[in-house]
């Protein structure tokens, strides 16, 4: 492949690009800047002179993949027609938790590397989870969406709302984790799949026990 085409600032994009194609096909272990500049066709040089290290890549690299994950969450999310305002809160936590558990069985290189914990490029961490959860943009933003919007149709009691978010994330992140890389890992997709619902029906049931209004789904 020509350079040509990464002269006017293209180089660290296609770089990125070729780090998350990378991490898809072989995992975090797969990430070398050596090998992204052969792949997109410079040298090595042109390389580090958009990135300092490959940590400083990896970051980028997580950055990509909280954003593919937060359009997963954004696309679940969407899909969610229920117009009631209480079912509707319910379905759309339940899809989103759908969603990031999908995600994490899916991509699994990509989910793993946007979990890491590389720093971003001014030394912070990669996820802003207050700066996000304010703009609803990634995950944990939508997650605080979602239960905000519990907490405003009465589902979930205003005393219980601090804090649901970590539970709610604590519960899926453990159960993608044990997907993964964990005892569950070998589970076929159907019974997978029905774990996944039954902890997110738990999850549901205890947000509705806050204020005693809750009902089956189903």
């Amino acid at each position: 492949m020509s350079t040509a085409r990464y002269h006017h600032g293209n180089l660290r994009a296609a770089l990125v690009e070729a780090g998350v194609a990378a991490v898809r096909e072989s995992g975090p272990d797969g990430v070398a800047l050596r090998d992204l500049a052969r792949r997109v066709g410079v040298s090595h040089n042109a390389a580090y002179r958009h990135f300092a290290d490959r940590e400083e890549l990896m970051g980028e690299i997580a950055g990509a993949g909280m954003a593919a994950l937060g359009e997963e969450g954004r696309r679940r999310l969407d899909a969610v027609g229920e117009t009631d305002p209480v079912r509707r809160s319910r379905l759309r936590l339940r899809a989103l938790g759908r969603g990031y558990v999908a995600f994490a069985r899916a991509e699994r290189g990509l989910f793993r590397v946007a979990f890491a914990d590389h720093p971003s490029l001014d030394g912070t961490p990669t996820m802003d989870v207050e700066a996000e959860a304010a703009a609803w943009e990634g995950p944990f933003g939508q997650l605080v969406g979602c239960l905000d919007e519990m907490e405003a149709v009465g589902f979930l009691a205003s005393s219980a709302r601090p804090g649901a978010e970590y539970t709610c994330w604590a519960a899926v992140h453990g159960l993608s984790m044990l997907l993964l890389e964990g005892p569950l890992q070998k589970l076929p997709d159907e019974a997978a799949e029905a774990v996944v619902e039954e902890v997110l029906a738990s999850l549901d049931r205890g947000l509705g026990a806050t204020t005693g209004t809750y009902a089956p789904l189903d």
